[in-house]
């Protein structure tokens, strides 16, 4: 990703001055706006403008209630949390969980997701999130058709709604955990600005933001136009070295490992929690990893040497180590110099550029035309692994490239080759680049109508969608190549490629025993420079009527009614490169990728990861929908109280006729300031366009587990769609309790609302891991869908698939409490202190497999459910100068609740429950402080420190090589300073 050095130069200066001026309003004691600060809406928030539309109903009445509890933040708090980009401020919310952004997906190099900024409410995933713009659906930015926050307007953006529940009958699909809606400034009149600039305490992920909007109206204010522009430049936090060394002066990681003892009923547990995982099947730059040379490695120059093992192991001449652990082939300690798990970057480096433009016309009082036009572009890179990690090699001892001490060994050893496994850490390093474009067009009419002696509000908009999304992989093996290009002879007293047809078509042989830089011709034809690529086609059309009014009124006021009807269609076509996906007419040969009798022309899948597939399919979607708002006490003795009922029907043209509903209410009792709510509802979220046709999406497991034969291979996991997929259905009932600025203490308010959610029909998939310890456990209903022994390395695979099986079963609950202090000690201004909370009590995930026993993933860290995760924050505001400290807590937890902790005496460990030494993950606490100052009516200044007692992630280990950290819930950068200038005009 290439940016440009003069701006990005400019900015970064433009970020230390605005630093300095930060540091000299301290001093001052001067401050701006109110701090980032979440703010549960309120009966007399939303009475205080008319005709407020609350994101959890269709309803618009002013007064009205939704039952569901919804949060809102406001642009001041958006504006005062410092973040380059909106998402990082929304995920911090504790209803919010399992949420991706720039720090997740950098180990992977098939998903395709790197730096998509996605919401997930409940820890139900992002594709049971629905995403919002001004209530409007947006075209996703991948085939799972979720959006990317990052090509939102969010300059522009006032406020965003998070429905803390389902909304199905309001929205339709994906509404299941929630709804988060960005409203934007549709008449905002001005000249705004922001700059902002960001550096970790370690030098890295140097970010430089730029946003402008303007705004004016013309024609006696009857036509409004609206511009906005941003750039974003984050320079990401790169990988590491191989062994244990991260990018920076970064000393946390530690290669924790779960340690697979091969053992299942011997008394102790099979699996230990162990540091510095050292895999023993490999080295840098080679070791011979089998038979009667085992544990012979190579040095850079290429001299033969002791591999050092940890756990005083001894090599035994079988492939496996005395004293390690055989399962996945790991000892604790030792030489760590080939290990690559630091080597994968800590956050992908983005750059986005988003335009918007927004023009409408009143053609009669309270009734608009408009035309919206948004264009982004979000672009990453990542580097998921160093090097090239090839654990099962066999090399002749002929081999010209081999010391000749090695070759004399091979003859007393009566062998003519060897098992060998490298890192090739004289390999470049793949690196991963994704390049999203979007173009949405919505053209519409809103306004007002009389009609039987009332109002009617109306609300139609037409939506048109289009993501291009490319990937494109460097520095990758084409592993048969790379296979040719190490099985050297001399012929002729020149060093060849040992096969004929490989020499034919271009192989140039390689030195992979020591830091030997291959010849650029030779690294070319292993790892050629077009590399792997995949290019996407999204499209989205929505068109969509809704009204609403109150058509009569009862003993306690007008009932309100919203009706309207939906229709949508979605589309996806993807191409890939012929080497991966297998030629065809789609992905034929060509210059770039010619043809190679050494590759699997038909299947594809020659790559070492990045093996893209081709796709399409679409599903269209018609809907309608009505919602009333009853109103059934309305007296000073009983207080105020409402029901509100909607439902919708839906018909897919992949699975026919669904319905949803919900049913709830609202009273605002005669005690003071205290109200109860309350709503159970039945949602549904349809299959995706991934899960219903995608295209075979292949992932490289470089050491997954054969427990046939108690040791590490390289296996690929193949997850393909399924047409023939239904609905999801939930049922959610939420019951809550409000005490809201009572008299007797006006600046007091609290929440609690509990939440239980029944998930039936969840569309999902056991994992690889899963699907063959089942197998090998006895299931034989798993054991035809994967190959683990293939005579060659690149024929290993499991083949995953969705199905509508699962059901999952959460419940919870979410606390505010917030207090408002004015004048606090005689000072100037106010004091606020506001506290969210959300308590997991279960998360049941049932695979719905025979043999398979549900797990309970509340309290599992590794995941995206913490038992508990809390959000506080106290400000200062004085009027001019306002300082923030914010603090971020996530609660201990598990690696995962399905193990059997012992020491000894220990059950038989099964595919179910494993056994297992240790079982804790320690949560974590952040705390960051910001601060502000208006230097005139018109500039703020302000700065931010982010994790300022810059707290280290824990462990999430796995049972395979990698880094083993969890994004979704630590942080993994670290500190991070930020400043910067807001103007507006």
């Amino acid at each position: 990703m290439n940016v440009t050095t003069g701006l990005h130069r400019h900015l970064a200066s433009v970020s230390l001055a605005a630093m300095a001026s930060v540091a000299l309003a301290g001093a001052a004691q001067a401050q701006s706006a109110p701090p980032a600060q979440p703010q549960v809406v309120t009966p007399q928030e939303a009475s205080a403008d008319a005709d407020i539309v609350v994101t959890g109903s269709r309803i618009t009445t002013s007064g009205f209630n939704a039952p569901t509890p919804t949060t809102m933040i406001g642009e001041e708090q958006i504006a005062n949390n410092a973040q380059p980009n909106i998402f990082n401020t929304i995920a911090q919310l504790p209803s919010l969980q399992g949420s991706t952004g720039a720090a997740t997906g950098t180990f992977s190099t098939s998903s395709g997701q790197q730096g998509l900024s996605s919401f997930s409410l409940r820890g139900l995933g992002p594709i049971r999130t629905l995403t919002l713009l001004d209530g409007q659906r947006v075209v996703g930015a991948n085939v799972t058709g979720v959006p990317d926050i990052s090509m939102f307007p969010q300059l522009l953006v006032k406020r965003v709604d998070i429905v803390n529940g389902g909304a199905s009958a309001s929205y339709g699909s994906d509404a299941v955990g929630g709804v988060v809606n960005f409203i934007t400034d549709t008449r905002f009149e001005g000249f705004k600005a922001n700059v902002l600039g960001s550096i970790t305490k370690y030098g890295d992920d140097e970010t430089a933001l730029v946003q402008a909007a303007w705004g004016k109206s013309f024609m006696d204010d009857r036509l409004h136009f609206v511009i906005s522009g941003e750039f974003d430049h984050e320079g990401g936090v790169g990988p590491g070295d191989f062994g244990t060394d991260l990018a920076g002066s970064r000393d946390w990681y530690r290669a924790t490992t779960l340690m697979n003892t091969g053992q299942t009923n011997n008394g102790l547990p099979q699996f230990n929690y162990r540091d510095f995982a050292q895999p023993y099947q490999y080295a840098r730059y080679g070791l011979i990893n089998n038979g009667p040379l085992q544990g012979i490695a190579f040095a850079p120059d290429g001299t033969p040497y002791n591999f050092q093992y940890g756990s005083n192991g001894q090599p035994l001449g079988n492939g496996r180590v005395s004293n390690c652990f055989p399962g996945n082939s790991f000892c604790v300690g030792g030489d760590l110099t080939g290990a690559p798990g630091s080597g994968a970057s800590l956050k992908s480096g983005l750059e986005r550029i988003n335009g918007y433009t927004r023009l409408g016309y009143d053609f009669a009082p309270d009734n608009e035309v408009y035309v919206t036009v948004n264009v982004a572009q979000v672009k990453t890179d990542n580097q998921p692994s160093p090097g090239y990690n090839r654990p099962n090699l066999t090399v002749q001892c002929a081999n010209p490239y081999l010391p000749q001490l090695i070759r004399d060994r091979c003859a007393s050893a009566g062998i003519t080759s060897f098992n060998f496994g490298s890192s090739n850490a004289n390999f470049p390093d793949p690196h991963v680049y994704t390049d999203r474009k979007q173009y949405r067009f919505v053209g519409g009419l809103k306004g007002k109508f009389g009609m039987g002696g009332t109002d009617w509000n109306y609300d139609a908009y037409y939506e048109h969608g289009i993501t291009i999304s490319d990937i494109q992989v460097r520095d990758i093996v084409l592993q048969n190549r790379y296979v040719a290009a190490t099985n050297a002879i001399t012929l002729n007293g020149a060093i060849v490629c040992a096969d004929p047809v490989a020499r034919a078509n271009g192989c140039q042989p390689i030195n992979i025993f020591g830091n030997f830089a291959p010849s650029a011709s030779a690294i070319n034809y292993v790892a050629p420079h077009t590399g792997p690529f995949q290019h996407t086609k999204l499209t989205q059309d929505v068109a969509s009527l809704n009204f609403s009014g109150n058509p009569f009124e009862l003993w306690a006021g007008p009932v309100s009614v919203a009706f309207g009807g939906e229709y949508r269609r979605e589309f996806y076509r993807v191409n890939a490169d012929p080497y991966g996906a297998g030629v065809s007419d789609i992905s034929p040969n060509s210059p770039d990728y010619p043809a190679d009798p050494l590759l699997n022309a038909q299947l594809g899948n020659s790559w070492a990861a990045g093996n893209y597939k081709n796709g399409r399919g679409k599903y269209e979607v018609i809907e309608g929908f009505v919602e009333v708002d009853l109103p059934i006490i309305n007296s000073d003795t009983m207080g105020r109280a409402n029901i509100n009922a909607a439902a919708r029907v839906t018909d897919y043209s992949t699975s026919g006729t669904i319905w949803a509903w919900k049913v709830g209410g609202t009273w605002d009792t005669p005690l003071d300031g205290i109200r109860l709510r309350a709503v159970t509802s039945r949602d549904v979220r349809a299959p995706n366009l991934s899960e219903l046709f995608a295209a075979p999406t292949i992932t490289t497991l470089p050491n997954f587990n054969d427990p046939f034969n108690n040791r590490a291979v390289q296996a690929f996991q193949r997850a393909v769609g399924n047409p023939n997929l239904r609905p999801e259905v939930a049922r959610d009932t939420e019951l809550g309790i409000v005490l809201s600025r009572p008299s007797w203490l006006p600046g007091l308010s609290l929440s609690f609302d509990y939440y239980n959610i029944k998930l039936k029909g969840v569309i999902s998939s056991l994992s690889a891991d899963q699907i063959v310890r089942f197998c090998f456990d006895g299931n034989t209903a798993f054991c035809g869908g994967f190959v683990l022994d293939a005579p060659n390395q690149g024929d290993n695979f499991i083949n995953v698939q969705p199905f509508n099986l699962a059901s999952w079963k959460t419940s919870g609950f979410n606390i505010e409490a917030s207090y408002q202090w004015q004048q606090p000690l005689g000072l100037p201004g106010s004091f606020t202190a506001r506290v969210l909370a959300t308590h997991i009590r279960k998360f049941i995930v049932n695979a719905g497999i025979a043999g398979v026993d549900p797990v309970d993933q509340a309290g599992a860290n590794n995941g995206a459910t913490p038992d508990w995760k809390w959000l506080a924050v106290q400000t200062y505001d004085s009027g001019r100068f306002s300082l923030t400290v914010q603090e971020r807590w996530i609660s201990n937890g598990t690696f995962g609740n399905q193990y059997v902790v012992c020491q000894s005496s220990c059950p038989a460990s099964t595919g179910n429950h494993p056994t297992i030494d240790y079982n804790t993950m320690k949560g974590a606490f952040y705390v960051d402080v910001g601060a502000s100052f208006n230097i005139t009516d018109n500039v703020t200044i302000y700065g931010k420190v982010d994790n300022l007692f810059d707290k280290d992630p824990v462990a999430s280990p796995q049972t395979n090589t990698g880094l083993d950290i969890n994004p979704a819930l630590y942080d993994t950068l670290g500190r991070i300073y930020r400043a910067g200038v807001r103007f507006n005009f």
